[in-house]
């Protein structure tokens, strides 16, 4: 069973191979840095869409009031001098005092003030694609040019980790009032680079900016390069078109590993790959359904026909490097084709039925994964048509709840499990992350106590709980825990890697 999915890996591998093209050529200046992407953001406007397309370009541009460290996700202060935690009228701590630092310029030269931080987190609050991470926020008061503070709803135990979320980067009030509906295509923020030239579904270029707040950046311009076909943006890297590839596939790793003029930064990520159901549209809103599918798919043999060992198989509703997962200890849903058909049968469908996988042309892993997929549910009597998007139109789709079934991944961007959890609670439905429209009042409870709850060890009980229903109602299958595998030609150096896939590329230069 297995070989045969390895076989369908290989099949789709040199499929890739056969029709990509070459005429990739040097990146002349040492001045920039060739990087290459395979999905352009669908924005620039970071409340307009919680997507890595989009965030990776939010770490260039954008500062957020705290950073998060990538190696102990702990965050820090960025934009912020100093801050501490007040308790309101009630003696609950529901109020953070932030002291911005002077000085810091935007890149049409507006300094930043608390008017800028307001508006900013305003703005997050009122998106429906990010008010799961700017929910907790009740509301902002400027309390000087340079002070402010923000009230939130009830005591928030992550609130740091979310303030150093992309999509909470801190916007310069008049440049977003000024551009209007364009303000995506001309994004302005304190960040240490700025864009230059945008070219819709093909590059952008970033070039440094010389008024930033901390030690200048070590290359000058940047250009990210889009090339959704991953055999030809491979060449690129291969043959000097490109100076990183910030995803190598699994079976371009041993050429990358044997290329003296390659490496490789390869480390664990918060991302967790999913199959995921739309839990409001029968049949997939019967949990006998969900589980018979679980049963149906060899998660194992996925992950090595389509990622061929890259990763972990995922075994809980949050990825092991995130602290408080389960992962380890719920009872995993075997492979198990016989239980997979009683379980049909016993949902009123003994000969199985007809539905569709929701995939994208953007990413070959979700690609590989559907055709994967699909042969694995044919052996059950689900005859599943995969239906292929490209990536902003995917996103729009899942969001509106058009879809069966889809494959998507969720990163744990804070480091923190409420964030990981966030897509199995129901105030997140559609674009707030919750594409499978799954909900359980008791889920939500926990979700809502652990954010509140300060106390570490009580804080993990309650999301521990939270997996254990989540799991047994099966309304996604995990499919892989992600890792990061960045090609880099063998001059790159300074490349830091973000476990949350938003590498910052400002501090890297050419030997």
């Amino acid at each position: 069973m297995r070989t045969k999915y390895l076989l369908i890996a290989v099949c789709l591998a040199a499929a890739l191979f056969a029709l990509s093209g070459c005429g990739a050529k040097e990146t002349g200046s040492r001045d920039n840095l060739v990087v290459i992407a395979n999905a352009f953001p669908p924005t620039l406007d970071p409340v307009m869409i919680n997507a890595a397309a989009s965030a990776e370009i939010y770490m260039q541009i954008y500062d957020t009031l705290f950073a998060q460290d990538f190696e102990t996700l702990v965050p820090y202060p960025s934009l912020v001098e100093s801050y501490r935690f007040e308790q309101d009228d009630a003696g609950n701590t529901t109020r953070l005092r932030l002291v911005l630092k002077r000085g810091v310029l935007f890149h049409n030269g507006e300094e930043l003030k608390a008017s800028d931080v307001k508006f900013s987190l305003d703005r997050a609050a009122a998106s429906q694609h990010v008010s799961h991470i700017a929910g907790s926020i009740e509301g902002v008061d400027v309390l000087g040019e340079y002070e402010v503070m923000i009230r939130m709803v009830a005591p928030f135990a992550p609130i740091l980790n979310n303030l150093a979320h992309p999509t909470m980067s801190i916007v310069n009030e008049k440049a977003v009032t000024e551009a209007g509906s364009s303000y995506a295509q001309n994004p302005v923020g304190t960040g240490p680079m700025r864009l230059e030239r945008m070219v819709v579904g093909y590059s952008i270029e970033l070039t440094r900016f010389d008024g930033y707040r901390g030690p200048a950046p070590r290359i000058k311009d940047i250009t990210i390069r889009y090339i959704a076909d991953q055999a030809t943006a491979f060449l690129e890297l291969e043959t000097g078109g490109a100076d990183i590839l910030i995803n190598v596939m699994p079976q371009d790793i041993r050429r990358v590993q044997a290329d003296p003029n390659l490496r490789l930064a390869r480390s664990a990520d918060l991302r967790l790959n999913y199959l995921g159901f739309n839990a409001r549209k029968p049949p997939f809103d019967d949990p006998r359904v969900r589980r018979a599918i679980s049963h149906a798919v060899d998660t194992d043999a996925l992950v090595q026909a389509v990622f061929q060992g890259v990763g972990n198989t995922g075994t809980a509703p949050l990825s092991r490097t995130v602290w408080s997962s389960a992962a380890g200890t719920l009872p995993q849903y075997e492979y198990d084709p016989e239980l997979a058909r009683r379980l049909l049968a016993e949902a009123g469908f003994p000969d199985g039925f007809s539905t569709h996988i929701y995939s994208t042309n953007d990413r070959p892993d979700v690609r590989d994964t559907a055709v994967v997929v699909q042969g694995m549910l044919a052996e059950v009597g689900i005859d599943a048509d995969i239906q292929v998007f490209e990536w902003a139109t995917y996103l729009d789709l899942t969001a509106e709840g058009e879809h069966d079934m889809f494959l998507l991944g969720w990163t744990t961007v804070t480091g923190d499990p409420d964030y990981g959890l966030e897509i199995f609670h129901s105030r997140s439905f559609g674009p707030g992350g919750n594409r499978t429209f799954w909900a359980n009042p008791e889920v939500d409870r926990l979700l809502d106590a652990g954010r509140s709850e300060i106390d570490v060890d009580r804080r993990e009980a309650i999301y521990l709980e939270a997996q254990r229903l989540i799991h047994a109602e099966a309304p996604i299958i995990y499919t892989q825990e992600g890792e990061v595998t960045v090609g880099l030609r063998a001059n790159v150096k300074g490349f830091t890697v973000d476990p949350a896939r938003h590498h910052p590329y400002w501090n890297v230069w050419f030997e």
